[in-house]
């Protein structure tokens, strides 16, 4: 009796010790490199300099089609790079109302498709593409075109949900504007 309670109290010990192990390859592996990366990082929105980033955002939120691009790709990009989850949606901030709601989409889709690049960008949210990288890693695959072929989907992916954010508020705001007209006019008949 006295040996099961033995071998139970060190089986469930060990659960503890293969999380301090974990825990250590992280401490070593990825933690340097998100602390080296975030500084980087840091030292270039100070090179750039924030009100340059800023006015790009301002920029990016005028009316056309030809600034979609800009609105639902390079600044969620810009956004989620240099400020990471969950800061980079403050940057909707510059925009005009209507884009925010896109804005926003694009923005909150793009945090896990770069981190096999960009670790730093969502680190909450790293256990995801380490579970993946480790599961190709022990088959003996590489990493690299996988990583790749994440961010260019979230490019693709990232645009068009802008677009059909920018349709779907659009379309709201218009109903929404036609309910009130019809009742201001009910109410003054």
């Amino acid at each position: 009796m006295l040996d099961v309670l033995a071998s139970w109290a060190e089986e469930f010990i060990s659960w503890f010790q293969r999380g301090g192990e974990v825990f250590t390859s992280l401490v070593v592996g990825i933690v340097p490199t998100l602390i080296v990366l975030l500084t980087a990082v840091n030292a270039l929105i100070a090179l750039i300099g924030t009100d340059r980033i800023n006015k790009f955002g301002e920029w990016a939120g005028r009316e056309g089609f030809a600034y979609t691009p800009f609105r639902y790709l390079i600044w969620p990009v810009l956004s989620v790079f240099f400020l990471t989850n969950p800061m980079a949606y403050t940057n909707g901030q510059f925009l005009p109302e209507k884009y925010k709601p896109a804005f926003y989409d694009s923005a909150v889709s793009f945090v896990h498709p770069p981190l096999g690049i960009l670790p730093h960008v969502n680190p909450g949210e790293l256990f995801v593409w380490l579970g993946i990288a480790t599961g190709l890693e022990t088959l003996g695959l590489g990493l690299s075109n996988l990583a790749v072929r994440y961010l260019i989907t979230g490019l693709i992916v990232i645009y068009i949900r802008g677009l059909v954010t920018e349709w779907i508020t659009k379309v709201m705001w218009d109903r929404r504007t036609a309910e009130t007209e019809a009742a201001t006019a009910a109410a003054a008949a």
